[in-house]
């Protein structure tokens, strides 16, 4: 019987090691993390991948500029990298090294295919490139004849005897392609398809004056150009020609998340490539916007590049991760300020879920002693509102799919202030003072089944929080077991399990930070 895909499959770029990471990578990292985590949590099998691109020029000079062979260079580097994800608790499945055999042995396999099919043929290439961004560019897209469109900076000229892949043979592939939702968001479609339809030259994929790389199998002279042995890494890493049965699990991959400046690489090369190798293309790529500081793109030439650890030393990270996700529409550029983070963590996070997880503790410690009662008083018109509320936030989550995520944490949120008003409506004081006992039991079980509700639907963006709340909560099994939808109802708290106060789960910046 033929081995079928059964779990989705989904990548972050490989980021380039010429340097350490800043907050624009953990970007597309947190957020390939939150998708992993939400279907997790929906009951998928997830394959999450991310990792490092270790070769090409550009490492090739970061190196000699550190009096380092590349190799020392990347493999010194590439640990930060990791420190990063470990940081900001990112679930990964796999890290790959394009420096590793299993992708080097596989990228010679899967363009020795292309050759044999004639698909690559030897030619000479005369143009510009910029180093930078490790791409070639025609005259007519550079700035002012000089400069490389992306980074304003002087590209240098190349000759050299390369070999080419007939890229021009996909035009009408690729703008069928484009008629489907393989690019989002449509801005991006858009672009490729425009860029396309304007005619598609034929691409270098290989260098003669560069050893850094992966050699070219039938000419072992050259190397190939990194983007081509990059691309290839979601392919190797999901077990592209390794014998096994991994490949047809995972590919097609699901989703390629990637920044917009590396879209024509993702969204035209790539699935050329896999079109000439007879291999079915991914189902989606999406390209989000930038980071923008002071108005100029996060990066790590004009002292933009803040390091992720200088953010979570003061805000924690979870709310690091709630965010860039809660301030800024996904697919566009957004910007960061220190100021509106603190806005977020003191709003949405202290107060609004903060000192509603702290109160409802508090009084079930101080009215129940810490046990959850049985739900034995009548519904009213508050637990109506309330169950109203819970259904929109569930509703509203789906917007995961489509990686909404300010529209999901928004109506999450909604959530969240439902259940203050319903704390604030029903009194639990007023109930206990009036001896109300029936009519408490109930508000105060409703207020601790929101909560466990609460913890769930955050857990993707917020795990260490979710985690906390989760445990203060006293519920039974890991809140990593748990699966919407049936996990996520109203109701499905046990009585009688004990809650315990413990720590405040966002505290109050230190005003030194």
């Amino acid at each position: 019987m033929a081995e079928t895909k059964d779990t989705y499959y989904l990548t972050t770029p490989i980021y380039y090691v010429n340097d350490v990471p800043h907050i624009g990578h953990a970007y597309t990292t947190v957020a390939a993390d939150v998708v992993a985590r939400w279907r997790r949590l929906n009951g998928d099998r997830v394959h999450f991948l991310t990792g490092t691109d270790e070769h090409g020029e550009k490492n090739a000079r970061a190196a000699a500029e550190r009096g380092m062979a590349p190799q020392e260079h990347v493999d010194d580097i590439v640990p930060r990298w990791q420190e990063m994800l470990e940081l900001l608790r990112i679930s990964n499945d796999d890290f790959i090294r394009t420096t590793e055999p299993r992708h080097q042995t596989r990228v010679q396999d899967f363009m020795q295919v292309l050759h044999d099919r004639g698909d690559i043929y030897p030619a000479t290439y005369s143009g510009p490139y910029c180093v930078r961004c490790e791409a070639y560019y025609t005259v007519s897209e550079l700035v002012d004849g000089t400069l490389c469109p992306l980074h304003r900076r002087p590209v240098e000229q190349l000759e050299q005897e390369n070999y080419f892949f007939r890229l021009s043979g996909y035009a009408d592939q690729l703008l069928a392609l484009y008629d489907t939702d393989f690019v989002q968001p449509e801005v991006r479609r858009n672009e490729v398809r425009s860029f396309v339809a304007e005619g598609l030259q034929d691409i270098s994929i290989t260098r003669s004056a560069l050893d850094w790389g992966v050699r070219v199998p039938w000419d072992p002279e050259q190397v190939f150009y990194v983007w081509f042995d990059a691309l290839l890494n979601y392919a190797t890493a999901a077990g592209y020609g390794s014998g096994t049965a991994a490949f047809a699990h995972r590919w097609p991959a699901d989703l390629h998340l990637i920044g917009k400046d590396i879209l024509r690489f993702h969204a035209v090369y790539w699935p050329a490539m896999l079109m000439a190798a007879g291999v079915e293309v991914p189902r989606r790529v999406y390209a989000h916007g930038f980071l923008l500081v002071g108005g100029e793109k996060m990066g790590k030439s004009n002292a933009t590049g803040i390091h992720p650890a200088e953010l979570v030393a003061h805000f924690g990270v979870d709310c690091y991760r709630y965010y860039f996700l809660r301030e800024i529409s996904f697919g566009q550029d957004g910007t960061f300020s220190w100021e509106s983070m603190e806005q977020r963590y003191t709003t949405d996070l202290a107060n609004d879920l903060g000192n509603l997880a702290n109160r409802v503790l508090t009084m079930v410690e101080s009215y129940c002693g810490g046990v959850v009662p049985d739900p034995v008083g009548g519904l009213g018109d508050a637990e109506a509102a309330l169950a109203a509320d819970h259904a929109a936030a569930v509703t509203g989550l789906q917007a995961m799919d489509r990686l909404d995520f300010k529209k999901a944490l928004e109506d999450v949120w909604g959530f969240v202030g439902g259940v203050n008003r319903y704390v604030e409506a029903r009194a639990p004081w007023k109930l206990r003072k009036q001896g109300a006992d029936d009519d408490l039991a109930r508000c105060l079980y409703t207020c601790v089944d929101a909560l466990r509700v609460i913890a769930m639907l955050i857990s993707p963006v917020m795990p260490d929080a979710a985690a906390a709340l989760w445990g203060a909560l006293g519920l039974p099994g890991p809140l990593a077991d748990q699966r919407l939808p049936d996990a996520g109802a109203l109701g499905a708290t046990p009585a009688g399990v004990t809650v315990t106060r413990g720590d405040l789960l966002f505290p109050k910046l230190d005003d030194g930070g």
